[in-house]
């Protein structure tokens, strides 16, 4: 109830400020279990996919959106759990086994679970490395994976942007993905990341963005490395104030 609410109050406001134009919607399964695998670019994400596929989608949303301080905090929290989506734990190894696990049934009830094969937002606006996690959903549910291209979000908010800006955007939704040639073989890493390798050549069609075989997370790290030592270069260099004479 709390997912259908939500979207009868934002879609109109959504529609009138970012105008979505939907290409190939015939691509989304009108019925049974699909994953939505998209490229990630911007916090609106979370919120144009809902709004242009008329199924229920559920997200995995990082758990940082649920336990969030403050009034802010607060809000954003009762945000996502009234629209049902699923708090997930990304620092990896048994947290990423249980989100995994959490997806999962997710699809075994028959509904449509979004996610990012990247993990993380885009902080350049490229697309990034996937991660392997979507392969295993797609083998071990036995589920189509659609990719669908978000068009023209980076440039309204990108990361670092709190409120974004008025435009138009474009989604894009690819053709289904069908994995069953290799049914069984979610142990084999080379499988993985052979599917994933697929999905994300499909996105960067679908999207045009320039492809980097790098996670977003490291490139994350390398641009906040690379900002610290420009800052302390900044201060290495600055002239020290003369000292007067007594």
């Amino acid at each position: 109830m709390g997912y259908w609410f939500i979207k009868a109050v934002l879609a109109p406001v959504l529609r009138l400020l970012f105008r979505p134009t939907v290409v190939n919607p015939e691509n989304i399964p009108l019925h049974g279990a699909a994953i939505l695998a998209g490229n990630h670019t911007s916090f609106l994400d979370n919120f144009i996919i809902p709004l242009v596929v008329p199924r229920r989608v559920t997200f995995l949303a990082k758990s940082d959106y649920f336990t969030g301080r403050g009034v802010k905090g607060r809000l954003q929290a009762a945000f996502f759990r009234s629209a049902g989506q699923i708090p997930i734990d990304r620092s990896g190894g048994a947290a990423s086994e249980r989100a995994l696990r959490t997806g999962l049934r997710v699809l075994e009830t028959g509904n449509l679970l979004a996610l990012y094969p990247e993990g993380t937002r885009s902080p350049d606006g490229r697309l990034y490395r996937g991660k392997t996690g979507v392969a295993r959903m797609a083998l071990e549910a036995g589920v189509p994976v659609v990719p669908v291209g978000l068009v023209g979000l980076f440039d309204l908010q990108p990361a670092g942007r709190t409120i974004p800006k008025i435009g138009r955007v474009e989604v894009r939704v690819g053709t289904p993905l069908d994995f069953s040639r290799y049914a069984g073989m979610e142990g084999d890493r080379f499988v993985l990341r052979s599917i994933t390798d697929e999905i994300m050549y499909e996105l960067m069609l679908l999207s045009g963005q320039e492809y980097v075989d790098q996670y977003a997370t490291k490139a994350k790290a390398d641009i906040e490395e690379a900002r610290k030592a420009a800052g302390e270069a900044m201060v290495s260099d600055a002239p020290v104030p003369a000292r007067r004479a007594s």
